[in-house]
């Protein structure tokens, strides 16, 4: 399956592990991420690990579609990794690098989107809006001051 790796690296003005709080908290991603309006089914029972669904909302021609989607997020250090499975085959893994950065934190997003090739520019470009928006947002969630992209 094709895939595509899409990298945004930005400042949030919030110490790393309240960023890593803030991303290991599944509710916290309603509004994060731009598509996503609800979570639930959070299963907090292996250590390190959390699994819950996302429900997605596309809207295109006027019409609107909710896209229930499998999520697995995976810490480790001050990384936080993950799997989503959606329908129609889309898949895409997530990794957020946090290191200190002056007083606040440097924020490296990376993901990973394997779609069939007829689908693949379709998620790749949604998932590319998304990552920028969620720049701005956590940076705006989280600190007084806004992201800086590089």
């Amino acid at each position: 399956m094709p895939t595509r790796v899409l990298v945004n690296t930005f400042h949030v003005d919030a110490a790393p592990e309240k960023v890593f709080a803030h991303l290991t908290t599944p509710e916290s991603y309603v509004g994060l991420s731009p598509l996503v309006v609800a979570v639930r089914d959070v299963d907090r029972s292996e250590p390190g690990v959390v699994r819950y669904t996302s429900v997605e909302r596309f809207r295109f021609l006027g019409l609107s579609y909710d896209n229930p989607i499998a999520v697995t997020l995976l810490t480790e250090g001050l990384s936080v990794r993950g799997q989503v499975r959606s329908p129609g085959g889309v898949r895409l893994g997530y990794r957020f690098d946090l290191s200190p950065e002056g007083p606040g934190t440097r924020v490296a997003d990376r993901l990973d989107v394997s779609a069939a090739w007829f689908l693949l520019g379709f998620a790749a470009g949604q998932a590319r809006k998304v990552q920028l928006a969620r720049a701005g947002i956590l940076a705006q969630r989280l600190s007084e001051g806004s992201a800086r992209m590089s």
